[in-house]
C-alpha cells in the first residue's frame, strides 16, 4: 500500500502527522483490513467521523483568520485616519474628528472637484465611513451617508473630459467633477460601498444601495421642515413612504409622504400654546396639506369630521362643539365652503333645544329653511342675516298658526293670518314677539257659520316654504360622483371610469386597513373588486345579479355606494331625531327619502348603463336561475335600493308617523282593548261575519278543541299570527307580502271549515279579516298604514296587493269609528 510504505520515510511521517494526525491509525486498519477482523463499514463510518471533525476545525481556523485579517484592516484604516488628521490643515478638525469616524477616500489631490465652483474657492471632499464631508477653508458641510444617493453622469459638456457625479441629499443636490473616467469609477464604488456599508451593516460587493430606504435626519435649511426630524421611508433624497417628522414647536406627522410631502392617509397633532393642548388631524393629505376626508379634534373641544381641501373645510362636514351636558353645546353637519357653513346644513342648538334645517350663507342662516323647537313650535320660510325675516308659516303645538312677514326670530310683523285650531281666523297686521303677545289689527272670521267657502290653508301648506329635498344634501352626493371619477350625471361614457375608480378604492382600502376587516369582509371585497359584466340587454338573470350586487355595495363603507348611504344614514338621523321628531316634519322626511332613491338610481344608471327605465318588468327566462322572481323584475328605483336604505333609516322615520298618527291612535286602540274583551264567537257576531265562516273546533298544540261560547284568542289564530309580523318588517312591499300571506292563512282555514272550493266577496272577507286586525292587537296600525302608502311602488296599487291593502286601511279606519253597544 502507498500509505504503508510512505509511512516508514521520516518526511513521509511528517506529512502523515500533519495531515491526518491521530487519523492515521484508522487509515492503516482500513488499509490492511480482511474479511476476519474489523468491519469495512464500521471504518469508514469513523473516517468520516474524523474528516468532519478535521472540517469544523478548519472552518473555525479560517475563521480566526478571517478576524485577524479585519483586526488587522481595522488597524490601518485606523493608522490612515490618524496620518490623515495629522496632515489635515482645515480649521473646523475638532468638530469632524470622532472616536468611530474613519477615513475611506478624500480629495486633496484635487481628483474630485464642485462643478460652477469659484476660481480662487477651496472645495475639498473627503468620504468617511458614516458621511461624505464638503470642506472649505473655514467651514464644512456633512452628508450623512444614509440619506446620500449618488449616480453617475456622462459628459458634463461635449467639449470637456471631465466626467460628472450627482449627489442628492434631503435638502440639496449637486455635481462633483472627476479628473478622469477612473477617478469617478473609485468615487462612485467607494461612496455606494461605504452607504451600503451603513445601511445593512456589510457590503454585499455589488456596491449599489437601496434607492429607497429607511433612514432618520434632522433637517436645517428647508424653510418649512427646519429643525424637524423625520424617521422613516425615503426615496431619491425624499421622504417617501410611510414615516414620522417631529417639529421643533411640538408638532408631529405619522403617516405617509411623496416626494417629501404628507401625500396619503397620516395623523398630525399640532401644539396650542394659549389652551396648553393640542389640535389634532386624522386623515388624509395631498401635496403636504390636508385634503380628502379626516377628523380634525380641536384644542378648545369641537371636533371637525368631513372633507377638507388646502387645508380648509370644504364640502361635507360634521362639526360638533361642547359636550352634551356643556354650556354651549352643538351639531352642525352640512356643506362647506372655505371653511364656512354655505348650501343646505342643519345646526342643532342642544342648549337651546332647537334646530334649524336649511341654507347658510357665509357661516349664516340666509334663505329658506324650518326651525323646530323642543317645545313644539315649529317655523319654515325666509331668513336673512342668521334671522327670521320675509315670509314665513309658524304653527305652534296646538296647530295655532301664523302666516305672514317677520322681521326677527319669533317676531310676526306685518300683513298676516292667524289660524286657531277650531278653523277660525284673523287676517290683519301683526307686530310683536310670538311667545310674549301679539298686538292685532285686524278681522275675525268664523268660516263654519258666515263664510263656509272661505277657510285658513296654514296648517295645510306645511312644507311650502321649506327646502326642497333635491336642494338637500348636495355636497354628499358630489363627493360620491367624484369617488367615482365623474363630475356629474348624464354622462353613461364614464362607466367604465367609474368601475375603475371603484376597483382602486376598494384595493387600496383592503391594503391599508387589514386589521380593521374580517374574513368575511375581505372576501366581500375581493368579488366587490371584480367588474360585473355591465354590457348588453338586461335578462332577469342579470338583473338580479345587478341587485345582489348593490345589495353588498351599498352595505360595504369602502364602496363609494356604501360610503353614500352611511353619510345619509347619519345625516337623515341627524335630523329627525331629537327636536327634529316634530310630527310636521313628517312629509319632508318622506319626500327626502323618495329623493335619495332617486339620485342613487342615477349613480347606479351610470355603473349599468344598459338598465332599462323605472316602470319596465324584465321578464323571467323558463331556462334561468331558479333564485330568481317567477314573474320577472320590476325596475325600479324603490325595488332595488329600498331595502337597503329603508331598514337603517326606520327608527326615526317610523317615529315620526306615530306622532303624527298620535290622535286616531289613541282612538283606535281604545276601541281595540275594549272589542278584545269579547268572547271569539261574540267578536264574530258583533262584526256581522257570517255564522257559516265561524269555526266549530280549533287546533291547540295539535289537538282539536271544540270552540264554545267562552273560547277566547282561538279562532283564525295562524292568520293572526301572521299579521302581527308587519311590525316586524320595514320596507311597504314586505309589509304587503306579510299581508297577503294572512290574506292566504285566512283563505285557507275558510276552506278547511267548508270542506271546498269557496270565492270570497268583500262583504263576506271584509268582516272576517276585520276580526283578525282586531285579535291581532297592533300598537300602531295607523302609521304603519301611513308608511305603506306614502312609500309602496306605484305600480302595485291597482293589482292584488293593492286590493288586500286598501282592505287593510279600511279596518283600521272602521276601527276607529267602531261603536259599540
Amino acid at each position: 500500500m502507498k500509505t504503508k510504505e510512505l509511512s516508514k520515510s521520516g518526511q513521509g511521517q511528517s506529512v502523515e502527522k500533519e495531515c491526518f494526525g491521530k487519523k492515521l491509525d484508522v487509515l492503516r486498519q482500513l488499509s490492511e483490513s480482511s474479511g476476519d477482523k474489523v468491519p469495512l463499514s464500521d471504518l469508514l463510518v469513523s473516517l468520516f467521523y474524523s474528516l468532519y471533525n478535521t472540517s469544523a476545525r478548519v472552518q473555525q481556523a479560517a475563521s480566526q483568520a478571517g478576524h485577524l485579517f479585519r483586526c488587522g484592516r481595522k488597524r490601518k484604516e485606523s493608522e490612515t485616519t490618524n496620518q490623515f488628521w495629522r496632515t489635515y490643515s482645515g480649521k473646523t478638525t475638532d468638530v469632524l474628528q470622532t472616536p468611530q469616524r474613519r477615513l475611506v477616500y478624500e480629495s486633496s489631490d484635487k481628483s474630485l472637484t464642485l462643478q460652477n465652483a469659484g476660481r480662487f474657492s477651496v472645495n475639498r471632499f473627503i468620504l468617511f465611513n458614516d458621511a461624505l464631508i464638503h470642506a472649505q477653508f473655514s467651514s464644512h458641510h456633512v452628508y450623512p451617508l444614509a440619506t446620500l444617493w449618488v449616480e453617475a453622469i456622462t459628459d458634463i459638456t461635449a467639449s470637456s473630459n471631465q466626467y460628472g457625479i450627482k449627489v442628492t441629499t434631503p435638502e440639496e443636490s449637486f455635481t462633483l467633477l472627476a479628473s478622469s473616467p477612473q477617478e469617478k469609477a473609485k468615487w462612485l464604488r467607494a461612496i455606494n460601498q461605504a452607504v451600503e456599508v451603513v445601511l445593512t451593516g456589510e457590503g454585499s460587493g455589488a456596491g449599489v444601495p437601496a434607492v429607497s430606504r429607511t433612514a432618520s435626519y434632522v433637517f436645517c435649511k428647508d424653510l418649512r421642515l427646519k429643525d424637524a426630524s423625520y424617521s422613516g421611508r425615503w426615496l431619491s433624497g425624499k421622504p417617501h413612504g410611510k414615516g414620522t417628522m417631529k417639529w421643533p414647536d411640538g408638532r408631529t406627522f405619522t403617516g405617509t409622504f411623496k416626494q417629501g410631502l404628507e401625500d396619503g392617509y397620516g395623523d398630525c397633532k399640532m401644539p396650542n400654546k394659549l389652551l396648553d393642548k393640542s389640535d389634532r388631524y386624522q386623515g388624509h393629505w395631498r401635496d403636504g396639506k390636508m385634503h380628502g376626508f379626516g377628523t380634525y379634534k380641536y384644542a378648545t373641544g369641537q371636533v371637525y369630521e368631513g372633507s377638507f381641501h388646502d387645508n380648509i373645510r370644504q364640502g361635507h362636514g360634521m362639526l360638533s362643539s361642547g359636550k352634551l351636558i356643556g354650556s354651549s353645546s352643538s351639531v352642525f353637519v352640512g356643506q362647506w365652503l372655505q371653511d364656512k357653513k354655505m348650501g343646505y346644513g342643519v345646526f342643532d342648538d342642544i342648549t337651546r333645544g332647537d334646530k334649524y334645517m336649511g341654507l347658510w350663507v357665509d357661516d349664516q342662516r340666509q334663505g329658506n329653511g324650518v326651525v323646530v323647537t323642543q317645545f313644539g313650535l315649529y317655523y319654515e320660510g325666509a331668513f336673512s342675516n342668521n334671522k327670521m325675516m320675509g315670509t314665513g308659516l309658524l304653527v305652534s303645538d296646538d296647530d295655532t298658526a301664523f302666516k305672514g312677514e317677520f322681521s326677527d326670530d319669533w317676531t310676526p310683523n306685518g300683513k298676516g293670518t292667524l289660524s286657531m285650531s277650531n278653523g277660525d281666523f284673523i287676517e290683519g297686521l301683526f307686530s310683536g314677539e310670538w311667545t310674549s303677545g301679539l298686538k292685532i289689527t285686524g278681522t275675525y272670521i268664523k268660516p263654519n257659520l258666515y263664510e263656509p267657502d272661505k277657510e285658513s290653508t296654514c296648517v295645510l301648506e306645511v312644507g311650502r316654504l321649506a327646502v326642497p329635498p333635491e336642494q338637500k344634501w348636495r355636497a354628499v352626493f358630489s363627493e360620491c360622483w367624484s369617488r367615482l371619477g365623474c363630475e356629474a350625471p348624464g354622462r353613461p361614457e364614464e362607466s367604465r371610469r367609474a368601475w375603475e375608480h371603484i376597483a382602486v378604492t376598494l384595493t387600496t382600502g383592503r391594503r391599508d386597513s387589514p386589521e380593521l376587516l374580517s374574513r368575511s369582509q375581505s372576501r366581500v371585497l375581493e368579488k366587490l373588486e371584480v367588474i360585473p359584466q355591465h354590457t348588453g340587454p338586461v335578462t332577469a338573470a342579470r338583473y338580479d345579479v345587478i341587485r345582489r350586487y348593490l345589495t353588498k355595495a351599498c352595505e360595504t363603507p369602502l364602496h363609494p355606494l356604501g360610503w353614500l348611504l352611511e353619510t345619509l344614514v347619519t345625516v337623515y338621523r341627524m335630523t329627525y331625531i331629537g327636536v327634529g321628531s316634530n310630527r310636521r316634519l313628517l312629509q319632508q322626511a318622506v319626500e327626502e327619502i323618495k329623493s335619495y332613491l332617486r339620485r342613487i338610481f342615477q349613480l347606479v344608471r351610470l355603473l349599468f348603463p344598459d338598465l332599462p327605465d323605472e316602470g319596465v318588468v324584465i321578464h323571467t327566462d323558463p331556462k334561468g336561475s331558479s333564485e330568481t322572481n317567477q314573474q320577472g323584475w320590476l325596475v325600479s328605483s324603490s325595488t332595488l335600493l329600498l331595502p337597503v336604505l329603508l331598514p337603517r333609516l326606520y327608527p326615526p322615520l317610523f317615529t315620526l308617523y306615530a306622532l303624527d298618527k298620535e290622535r286616531e291612535e289613541e282612538v283606535y286602540w281604545d276601541c281595540v282593548l275594549r272589542l278584545n274583551k269579547q268572547a271569539d264567537l261574540g267578536l264574530l257576531a258583533f262584526l256581522g261575519v257570517q255564522q257559516k265562516f265561524w269555526p266549530v273546533s280549533v287546533s291547540v298544540l295539535g289537538e282539536k278543541q271544540q270552540v264554545l261560547p267562552s273560547t277566547k284568542d282561538a279562532c283564525f289564530a295562524s292568520a293572526v299570527e301572521t299579521l302581527q309580523q308587519i311590525s316586524t318588517t320595514f320596507t311597504p312591499s314586505d309589509k304587503l307580502q306579510v299581508i297577503q300571506r294572512t290574506f292566504e292563512e285566512l283563505t285557507q282555514e275558510v276552506h278547511a271549515l267548508l270542506e271546498g272550493n269557496f270565492l270570497f266577496s268583500m262583504d263576506d272577507l271584509f268582516p272576517l279579516f276585520l276580526y283578525v286586525v282586531l285579535r291581532a292587537r297592533m300598537r300602531n296600525l295607523a302609521a304603519e298604514v301611513s308608511l305603506i302608502e306614502d312609500l309602496m311602488d306605484p305600480s302595485l296599487q291597482n293589482g292584488e296587493l293593492g286590493h288586500m291593502f286598501i282592505t287593510l286601511k279600511a279596518c283600521c279606519f272602521q276601527i276607529q269609528q267602531e261603536k259599540t253597544t
